[in-house]
């Protein structure tokens, strides 16, 4: 084989890769936005979200993405697993106790959400495509917002639009946090206006409820979240699904349930 011949096979070969590569998405975040205004500088602070989306890509998912660390810690991040899989993550910031209150993380949540909605188009999203989802705290913040739909409203979205909530491993009974703050022990349940468990109902969007082995998880946060499950089914809900992941706990069960997540925004698109 001469030199010519070497260099077209050479060329010919790598022709797949070269395409490949520049085929490849490429991603862009943007870092602390704003998504309200306050005179409160602690507000300020912490209501920022980031944004990492597909470039120059156009109608795609968007995955508003809460933390977790009981509503008293935690930062916002990009899951790795939610890189590079076709759609668009915000990461959320919000106000903790015991600075804010209860009310305040859940109106964060919401205003968050609202600014998804409103803007997203802006960066080639579909509003009809937005997916919320959290872990822990994050999970809780994630329910809340999809079934009391008075904390959406207050900022003209109506949370049905939602296409999807997918909160990982969290409360559907009064937030713990809450019950300390009210003097209550973390093992006496409540169910109240705080509660996710309070807004059962058949129309709200899709709910996949992921949680940890019941043996592992945190204060029985399997057994409330299977009684979640039930009662949205009794209450005519026709899309709600319950995942318990053996052998993971309340912490380690996150990894495994993104599996999940992604599974579902496939179907749901």
């Amino acid at each position: 084989m001469n030199r010519y011949s070497f260099l077209l096979l050479f060329f010919f070969f790598m022709l797949p890769a070269v395409a490949q590569v520049s085929d490849k998405v490429a991603y862009k975040t943007i870092e602390n936005i704003s998504y309200r205004t306050s005179n409160d500088t602690y507000a300020n602070e912490r209501c920022r979200l980031d944004l990492y989306y597909p470039e120059a890509s156009k109608d795609f998912v968007t995955i508003v993405w809460f933390h977790g660390g009981g509503l008293s810690g935690g930062n916002k991040f990009i899951p790795q697993q939610l890189k590079e899989a076709g759609y668009a993550v915000v990461a959320v910031n919000y106000r903790l106790l015991p600075k804010a209150t209860l009310t305040d993380c859940i109106d964060d949540a919401a205003a968050a959400v609202a600014w998804v909605f409103k803007e997203i188009g802006k960066y080639g999203g579909n509003p009809h495509k937005i997916v919320v989802s959290g872990h822990s705290a994050g999970g809780y913040l994630t329910n809340m917002i999809g079934l009391d739909k008075k904390w959406l409203s207050k900022y003209d979205i109506n949370a049905d639009s939602i296409a999807a909530l997918v909160p990982f491993s969290g409360h559907a009974i009064s937030h713990f946090a809450y019950r300390q703050s009210k003097g209550m022990k973390d093992t006496q349940p409540s169910i109240d206006e705080f509660a996710p468990l309070y807004y059962v109902r058949p129309d709200a969007p899709p709910l996949v409820i992921v949680s940890g082995d019941r043996d592992l998880e945190m204060l029985g946060r399997y057994e409330e979240n299977a009684y979640f499950w039930r009662m949205m089914k009794v209450a005519g809900h026709q899309k709600v699904f319950l995942y318990e992941l053996d052998g993971y706990d309340h912490g380690s069960m996150a990894d495994p349930a993104f599996h999940i997540l992604k599974s579902h925004v496939k179907k749901l698109f």
